[in-house]
């Protein structure tokens, strides 16, 4: 016996002051309402009601139940009411994961304008370059580059990942500037250790209209793209970047791109969820906002090289 469904039938009846009534209110027949209550009187072994053909009251020991868990069950409809209400709420918290690069360098400069349409948003983000389970981390959101997620999650492709090859002045003016891929063979270059797997992953250089997969000599590997950055930008040597994540240094001459025909776009940057319906709407519009804008910022990488390439042609 479901007792929940028995005992909310119960309360039904003796609100409405009629089977027929209660019956019409739950969506079930009369009959089917009749034989709950009777499922529920003989599990309690007693009489809840005294019934006629023209009318319906409660015994003592109904009269009792009645008071006992009618309360219980206005708080479950107001519990109910508030969590369904809660989807229409943007006030809240958004859970979000995302890989470093990703993250500082697209998603939490956007959470200020975000925070500004909608004051009531509040973030709790897990910035971690593994792959994240939504269910498992309780996350509305994630965001990974490279190939979209495989699970049974709904996925929207927000632009292409460019990736390039760069190196400071400091670098080249003591090394040389590499002119072919051949050349890197003789040069110190930094590299990536995949977070999942650890392996260090080859370079990919778009060469005579393929892609092709380069492993280079790498003098020092990171598992995240900000510490490698960082040791190109001191010099370390060369390495190959996104070019969302040092479109400031690219402009201010502090990168230098080298090799101007192998970049490639195979790669892209992906949001992830796990459904569109039944999510709260502040959800639904931080979604929204950041397929807008993120889409907006990676358009600008295309440009971004050609206006380097220019410049220093």
């Amino acid at each position: 016996m479901d007792k929940a469904r028995v005992i909310s039938l119960f309360i039904g009846v003796v609100r409405a002051k009629s089977f027929s009534q209660a019956a019409v209110e739950a969506g079930l027949t009369p009959q089917a309402v009749s034989k709950a209550v009777r499922q529920l009187e003989d599990h309690l072994g007693v009489r809840l009601f005294h019934r006629t053909t023209r009318s319906l009251s409660l015994t003592e020991e109904g009269t009792r139940l009645f008071e006992l868990a009618n309360p219980g069950l206005r708080l479950l409809d107001e519990a109910l009411d508030q969590i369904q209400n809660s989807r229409l709420e943007v006030d809240g918290l958004i859970r979000v994961a995302a890989p470093l690069s990703i993250g500082n360098g697209i998603i939490v400069p956007l959470l200020r304008e975000f925070q500004e349409r909608y004051p009531g948003a509040h973030f709790d983000m897990q910035l971690d370059d593994h792959f994240t389970d939504l269910v498992e981390s309780k996350i509305d959101v994630g965001f990974r580059a490279g190939s979209p997620p495989e699970r049974n999650l709904i996925s929207r492709k927000l632009g292409e990942m460019l990736l390039l090859v760069c190196a400071t002045p400091g670098y080249l003016q003591k090394y040389g500037t590499p002119t072919t891929v051949a050349e890197l063979a003789n040069h110190r270059c930094t590299g990536f250790r995949h977070p999942n797997t650890g392996r260090l992953l080859p370079w990919e250089l778009h060469v005579d209209g393929a892609t092709v997969y380069q492993d280079v000599p790498a003098v020092a590997s990171f598992n995240t793209v900000e510490g490698e950055l960082t040791a190109v930008l001191n010099d370390t040597g060369i390495g190959q970047m996104p070019v969302f994540m040092i479109e400031r240094e690219l402009a201010e001459g502090l990168l230098i791109p080298l090799l101007p025909g192998t970049v490639t776009c195979n790669n892209g940057v992906f949001m992830y969820y796990q459904q569109r319906t039944q999510m709260p709407l502040r959800v639904r519009h931080f979604i929204d906002f950041i397929s807008e804008r993120a889409a907006q910022k990676l358009g600008t990488q295309q440009g971004v090289v050609s206006r380097v390439h220019h410049k220093r042609a």
